[in-house]
């Protein structure tokens, strides 16, 4: 982090504290450049930076002020879905989704990917760039382990051990992405028919692979701060023949909320006393904002039942197709299962991610990206209050790049569709993270690229779209 944008997140917190009021003249650059031991310069730019996230005000002649701010949004209420086991739909929807991210023109608003950019990652790019010598050829391009390579998955178990979870190389196996992961723990537990309960609202990829093999899905209540209901959880399990319980309980997409460590428990404790298994989608959860990153059911489990998911995709780029699953006592399962699958993963890359892990740039990296992505959402959400009409909801996430806002309920997103698409703004619509089609007036909005002018323009024309919208409906 620059000195610069330290000082705009020290004045930032300030005046979200109250200790500067609204209207009140702040410090005169000279003032602040000799009480921090900085330059004009750099107190120039931190003034600049909290210019652009609304939080101040200049006027000439006369310095900065802090500028009027509109209340925080309240979080969204507890989810309230069909309480019964739906057929999933969606699919041609998700399908435009994945069409628009092919258009440059359109801001992306909508999508789930995390900024590659960041210098960060410069090692890996060199990593996967350098010349191959001839010894290497062999272990390069040909069949890998079916497992994985052994040097990624002893790198991924030490990574593990952040989320508190105490596992060996040799109970870990690579995968195609944590969709892969996902398709594995799901596709070895569950045949079609099945139930298998959710959270609501839940990631659409996970939603369109239980649809895929011919599952059936039960929403559970979810709190945009705490996650899952344990009671709305366990009274689906009395009802119905549960088969498996999936959720993201850190850094939650969409929602960005980090579950208690209680409320872990008694999900796992559940699942104990019903013998059913979690899945645990942890994609997100190195990306936490607190430290160090809240523990994983998996590091809770005595009994093998979670099945933990995860990749490279979110953390560093979703092109390296590299993820892994550990799946405690369903291991031998989720290894034919993959086989009968995809057969074995692409050694390059898994032999470029451990080599950046193994020398120190991983941890750098998430470092970084920590910090990057709680300033992102900072000067978003600020941004969502001033350009959004009133009334809204939005949440407040703990970790990644991904935040959730809810419109009043009479509005209907997916009614407006194409006008969306002629506005050059890709967008997430609530209604794909919903097996029964439910939050049609909310949306999931991506904070992963800093924000700049393009996406300053892309908010207040959605602004604008949301204010008209609302009149109308």
């Amino acid at each position: 982090m620059t000195r610069y944008q330290h000082l705009a997140d020290l004045l930032g917190q300030r005046i979200q504290q109250g200790l500067y009021q609204q209207g009140e003249r702040l410090p005169s650059v000279r003032t602040l450049s000799q009480e921090h031991g900085v330059s004009i310069s750099t107190v120039q730019q931190a003034y600049h930076l909290l210019e652009e996230r609304r939080l101040i005000v200049p006027q000439p002649r006369s310095g900065y002020f802090v500028a009027p701010q509109k209340a925080e949004p309240p979080m969204p209420k507890l989810s309230r879905p069909v309480q019964r086991p739906v057929e999933v739909p969606q699919w041609s929807e998700v399908l435009a989704l994945l069409e628009v991210r092919k258009d440059k023109s359109i801001f992306p608003f909508g999508g789930g990917s995390p900024d590659l950019t960041l210098p960060t990652l410069k090692p890996l790019w060199r990593e996967l760039n350098r010349p191959v010598p001839s010894h290497r050829v062999e272990a390069l391009f040909s069949y890998d382990d079916l497992a994985g390579k052994l040097e990624l998955r002893e790198q991924i178990a030490r990574l593990m051990l952040d989320g508190g979870t105490q596992i060996s190389s040799e109970e870990i196996i690579a995968t195609n992405g944590c969709h892969g992961s996902l398709f594995l723990a799901i596709s070895s537990l569950c045949q079609a028919g099945d139930i298998v309960a959710v959270e609501s609202p839940s990631f659409h990829g996970t939603v369109q692979t239980l649809r895929g093999l011919g599952l059936r899905v039960i929403e559970i209540p979810t709190d945009a701060q705490t996650g899952m209901s344990v009671e709305a959880l366990e009274l689906a399990l009395e009802q119905w023949p549960i088969k498996a319980v999936l959720l993201v309980p850190t850094c939650n997409n969409p929602l960005g909320f980090n579950m208690p460590l209680a409320r872990k428990r008694a999900v796992l404790c559940l699942a104990e006393r019903y013998d059913i298994a979690l899945i645990e989608d942890d994609v997100y959860g190195d990306m936490a904002w607190e430290y160090p990153r809240p523990p994983t059911i998996k590091s809770l489990d005595i009994d093998g039942r979670v099945l933990l998911c995860s990749s490279f995709s979110k953390t560093l780029s979703p092109g390296l197709r590299t993820g892994w699953i550990a799946p405690g006592r369903y291991y031998d399962r989720v290894l034919h299962r993959k086989y009968i699958a995809t057969s074995t993963s692409t050694p390059v890359t898994q032999l470029a991610i451990a080599a950046f892990i193994r020398e120190g740039h991983y941890h750098r990296h998430l470092r970084r990206i920590r910090q990057h992505y709680q300033r992102n959402y900072e000067t978003l959400s600020c941004k969502v209050r001033h350009y959004f009409p009133d009334g809204i909801c939005v949440s407040r996430p703990q970790g990644g790049f991904l935040m959730w806002v809810e419109l009043p309920e009479e509005v209907d997103l997916t009614r407006h569709a194409e006008e969306l698409q002629r506005l050059r703004i890709h967008l997430a619509p609530g209604s794909l993270f919903s097996a029964s089609g439910k939050y049609r007036n909310c949306l999931r909005l991506n904070y992963a690229l800093p924000y700049g002018p393009r996406s300053e323009e892309a908010l207040r024309t959605m602004g604008e779209f949301l204010h008209r919208v609302m009149q109308a409906d």
